[in-house]
């Protein structure tokens, strides 16, 4: 395995929905190029993720906050907390998400409006209250997680692609606001990956037809694996990003 050169000694980050699957592997990424760390997720099991994580790295800061950060107040203790512990804030990866896969006509109202807190909300209240701060900075890393799916549609995504369509349209219009202040932000949207829920489907009797549909679209003819989506955010975290601002990069494994 090559050697991980310590890109973030020194600096600190924010990684949403990092108590399982993508999140949890970019926080551990992150950590293990020196950023101290504040994992942050709306399930109880942020905590024994964390500590995980900890045990691994005992020479930098690595935080749990457990809250739903759709919610404005939740957002602004999250980033007050980091700072606090911190005294700054460099990156912020917003990777929360998640939402159902049905027809668009079975979703209610509440599942709607869930799926949008998820995606889009939790990203526009954790942006909305640390670019404050990374403005008093002149300096600051945002990048948020979505999905490939956005761009070539995938049967029964439609409500949780357009939560996520709307991430872009924020990074996008983000990107010339903020660039006149050191922050840049950018997207990094990966097919269909290797977390643990999708292991488990595959390793069914009958994996979901759907699924298999949607790997079967994909010209590598594999999922993307969780640490390939993490070296991406890694790169626009990093300084030699500096002059990418309001770009998707697409995992996509060669296809649409």
């Amino acid at each position: 395995m090559a050697q991980i050169i310590r890109r973030f000694e020194g600096q600190n980050a924010i990684v949403t929905g990092a108590a399982q699957g993508i999140g949890k592997v970019i926080a551990a990424r992150l950590a293990s190029e020196g950023a101290n760390v504040i994992g942050a997720d709306l399930k109880p099991a942020i905590g024994k993720a964390i500590e995980e994580l900890a045990t691994r790295h005992h020479d930098i800061r690595i935080i749990p906050f457990h809250g739903d950060l759709s919610q404005r107040p939740t957002a602004e203790l999250l980033i007050g907390d980091a700072r606090r512990a911190f005294g700054r804030i460099d990156i912020l990866v917003n990777n929360a998400g998640g939402g159902g896969v049905q027809p668009y006509e079975k979703f209610t109202e509440e599942q709607i409006a869930a799926t949008f807190a998820n995606n889009l909300w939790a990203a526009f209240r954790c942006i909305q209250a640390v670019v404050p701060i990374m403005r008093e900075q002149k300096y600051g890393r945002i990048v948020n997680v979505t999905a490939n799916a956005v761009f070539g549609g995938l049967i029964d995504h439609a409500v949780v692609n357009a939560a996520k369509a709307g991430v872009h349209g924020l990074s996008s219009g983000l990107a010339t606001d903020l660039a006149g202040d050191g922050i840049t932000i950018n997207t990094v949207a990966p097919a269909v990956t290797l977390i643990e829920a999708t292991a488990e489907r595959l390793a069914a009797a009958e994996p979901p037809p759907i699924l298999l549909k949607a790997i079967g679209r994909i010209p590598m003819g594999r999922p993307a694996k969780m640490e390939e989506v993490a070296a991406a955010v890694a790169f626009f975290a990093s300084s030699e990003a500096s002059f990418i601002s309001g770009q998707v990069l697409r995992l996509n494994g060669g296809g649409a």
